[in-house]
């Protein structure tokens, strides 16, 4: 059976916290507006595009695709300048890749940022798929993002495990019948509790690990079929 993990990337493979919040407070001041922390601490799992018509409703709808233009590109020229891999990320990728795992980024953000992370990232390499922002209509809770990212792999949902760190992204795991993993940082244990597995590092992951909540979840699935149709 062939199976395969989805990673989140901003809070899963990347450190983005301060770079995104730094990159919002640069776009509000370029345009003489504040942001709060609590305001921005709401946007994980979210396209900036939502996030910009919920902070600042006033602004027209045909200026929003440069104000996103603008944020992404202050949050790519910070990674850039010193790239903040969360910490055990590269030696799970390469563990995954070492159990024949199929290896995909499901992100809500656009093609650049994932871009930028996935060739800053030393086990980017190993990656088999990505899917972005321009690749879904719907941002998470929907599913798409992890949906399309199995049809890429060629692998069943039900053989995908999804690594999230906001409770939108455990959410929209669920909705595509997918293993979820939550990474506490962003979110707190209580907030990712619909998860499967809740971890506080990803250090505390590894191939036979993964590959064994998956195939728990599988059988949970097929004996509840069975009692319901008995």
């Amino acid at each position: 059976m062939q199976r395969a993990v989805i990673f989140d990337m901003d809070g899963v493979l990347v450190d983005s916290y301060q770079a995104h919040y730094r990159s919002w407070q640069m776009l509000a001041q370029r345009h003489g507006l504040d942001l709060t922390e609590q305001q921005f601490a709401t946007t994980f799992g979210r396209t900036s595009r939502e996030n910009i018509r919920t902070f600042w409703p006033h602004v027209r709808q045909t200026d929003i695709p440069a104000w996103d233009d603008q944020k992404e590109a202050f949050y790519r020229q910070i990674l850039e300048q010193d790239f903040p891999a969360m910490d055990g990320v590269n030696e799970l990728l390469e563990d995954l890749h070492r159990a024949r795992f199929k290896l995909a980024v499901g992100s809500s953000g656009p093609p650049p940022n994932v871009a930028v992370v996935v060739r800053c990232l030393r086990a980017g390499r190993l990656l088999d798929a990505t899917v972005n922002g321009s690749d879904v209509h719907l941002g998470k809770p929907d599913p798409a993002v992890f949906l399309t990212a199995a049809r890429r792999l060629g692998v069943q949902p039900r053989c995908c495990a999804v690594v999230e760190d906001a409770p939108v992204g455990v959410e929209a795991a669920r909705r595509a019948d997918m293993a979820s993993i939550a990474l506490t940082g962003t979110a707190s244990p209580e907030e990712l509790a619909g998860a499967d597995l809740v971890v506080d590092s990803l250090r505390a992951l590894w191939a036979q690990r993964i590959a064994r909540l998956i195939d728990a979840r599988q059988q949970g699935a097929r004996e509840k079929h069975a009692k319901d149709n008995r």
